[in-house]
């Protein structure tokens, strides 16, 4: 696979990091605490997107006033940090993997529905912010995924041409806002399984990690 040495983007919770156990579970509380009435599995499904896109999908728009919705969102994230900061690292492999392309010339871009405190949280913990050049997240974007926006903005930070990029997802509404921004997309299974992908055709492949052999393909 020819890829002109371009771009890799990566989506962040759940593809860089293996933390959406810890987003799950402290959504369930929060969710519940509020009377969603969700069990664990269908907090996973609405998990895509802002956290104000959500609370809309769940309770319906309006339901919470702006400041009221800040300070949930924001005391969810505080929950969720302190809870997985001491598993926090890597993806097994990804420290390696970023070098090599790194070291091919090829760029590196950050596009996550996350908003800016969590972005902090891992790039500052683990020391990744002079890696990539660009970073789009949840306060950059109008629409968030499964719309373009969030990869298409990152292409466009980092001057490539959207078909010259590789997005790393973890999330089936990850890799359609990939395939609806023209872009092939790399599976990381950290949060669902291979067949939940199986309806999107611009899927190059499905790994565990970042050791796994196929992406050697990538550098080709």
């Amino acid at each position: 696979m020819d890829l002109n040495s371009k771009a890799f983007l990566f989506d962040m919770n759940g593809t860089m990091i293996d933390d959406m156990y810890y987003h799950t579970r402290a959504w369930h509380k929060v969710l519940g605490d509020l009377g969603a009435g969700l069990s664990m599995e269908q907090t996973k499904l609405h998990m895509y997107g802002k956290a104000e896109e959500m609370f809309d999908r769940i309770f319906g728009p309006n339901k919470f006033g702006d400041q009221e919705l800040h300070d949930i969102i924001m005391n969810k994230e505080l929950a969720y940090q302190e809870a997985f900061r001491p598993q926090l690292k890597l993806i097994n492999g990804l420290g390696a993997f970023l070098q090599k392309a790194k070291a091919a010339g090829i760029s590196l871009a950050i596009g996550t529905a996350a908003p800016k405190t969590n972005v902090d949280f891992v790039l500052d913990g683990l020391q990744l912010h002079s890696l990539f050049p660009v970073i789009i997240g949840a306060e950059d974007v109008t629409t968030s995924k499964p719309d373009p926006e969030v990869f298409l903005s990152a292409a466009a930070g980092l001057k490539v041409n959207p078909a010259d990029c590789v997005v790393f997802e973890d999330s089936p509404k990850g890799v359609e806002a990939a395939k609806r921004g023209g872009m092939k997309a790399v599976v990381i299974t950290t949060f669902h399984e291979p067949e939940d992908f199986a309806h999107l055709d611009n899927v190059l492949m499905c790994v565990k990690d970042y050791t796994d052999p196929q992406l050697e393909q990538l550098f080709a």
